[in-house]
């Protein structure tokens, strides 16, 4: 991924007559998009619409919570919990 972004850069796409879009090139490089990814389509308040990976969507839900538990690992806390129960039945 390029590691100048540059903010605010307006692109034109065209919609094709089957309702396809294609990302330019150069924004698809600088996002880390590649042929395959899932993007996430928001209509805002304001007809304005707001284009995500769903790999940032996770890296911004990861960052939500990452003071949570520092240095632990609650998902393997929950399976030695979940591993334990069992045994006990």
């Amino acid at each position: 991924m390029n590691s100048v972004i540059e903010k605010d850069k307006k692109y034109t796409v065209e919609v094709d007559s089957n309702g396809h879009v294609t990302l330019p090139a150069e924004l698809r490089e600088q996002i880390g998009v590649k042929e395959g990814d899932n993007l996430i389509v928001t209509l805002k308040p304001d007809n304005t619409v707001e284009l995500v990976s769903v790999r940032e969507v996770i890296r911004r839900t990861q960052g939500i919570y990452a003071d949570v538990a520092p240095g632990r690992s609650l998902a393997d806390e929950l399976i030695a919990e979940r591993k334990l129960e069992a045994a006990r039945e």
